[in-house]
């Protein structure tokens, strides 16, 4: 039970960080609910299919190439899963009559990007212990959020633009560009060192994700 509540924290510490974020007009907690449920349930599902395809199209043959780490990193896991965050928001959130300013697609976003991140955070967790909770509540869990946060920045301009595809790709390729990042200089552990592009990846994320949210409070229309 410590082990879960370990994993479970640092999700509810970034999930009430950026309800708190939302200062002008609170989304309705059964959509915010379910769409962390659906992160953590639906998405789930969605990638465990993907990734019976990628494992059997896209093996990794050699784990000292750095192309089939790069393949790896950016395509079977990154794409895979922002992809499946990406769906639910799109087609769960984004179509709501309550998702009515632009900020609501960094809180929709991050809601289902939690909701994955904890289920895959608990499965870790239990796995590895104290100090894969303490390791991962520093690391993965906060990227998820960032990645989440630069998905919905441009989720949600898109609702409200008439360049609404372009916009919501645009949100699905930053987030697996800056997740496909932190991975691979994960993945390519055999070269001494180089995991730190991961944090520094991270940091240039979260600067990004705080510069998305300002942007989207100071352009709220709910704002007196």
């Amino acid at each position: 039970m410590n082990l879960i509540f370990c994993a479970v924290a640092p999700i509810l510490a970034i999930l009430i960080y950026i309800y708190i974020q939302d200062k002008y007009e609170k989304e309705p907690a059964g959509l915010l609910l379910l769409s962390f449920l659906f992160g953590a349930i639906v998405s789930i599902i969605i990638v465990s299919i993907i990734y019976v395809f990628t494992g059997h199209f896209i093996p990794i043959t050699n784990e000292f190439s750095l192309w089939q780490q790069f393949i790896q990193a950016f395509i079977v896991v990154a794409l895979s899963e922002e992809f499946s965050k990406y769906v639910i928001v799109k087609y769960f959130a984004q179509t709501r009559k309550a998702f009515n300013e632009p900020f609501d697609g960094i809180i929709y976003a991050v809601m289902v990007s939690m909701g994955f991140a904890c289920t895959e955070n608990i499965l870790y967790v239990l796995q590895g212990g104290y100090e894969v909770a303490i390791m991962r509540a520093f690391t993965a869990v906060p990227a998820h959020a960032t990645f989440g946060i630069l998905m919905g920045y441009f989720m949600g301009k898109a609702k409200f633009s008439n360049n609404r595809f372009k916009l919501n790709i645009a949100g699905l390729f930053l987030a697996v560009l800056f997740h496909g990042a932190y991975d691979f200089f994960l993945f390519i552990r055999f070269i001494p060192g180089i995991s730190i592009g991961a944090f520094i990846s991270l940091i240039i994320a979260i600067i990004l994700s705080r510069k998305a949210i300002r942007i989207h409070q100071e352009k709220s229309h709910f704002k007196t």
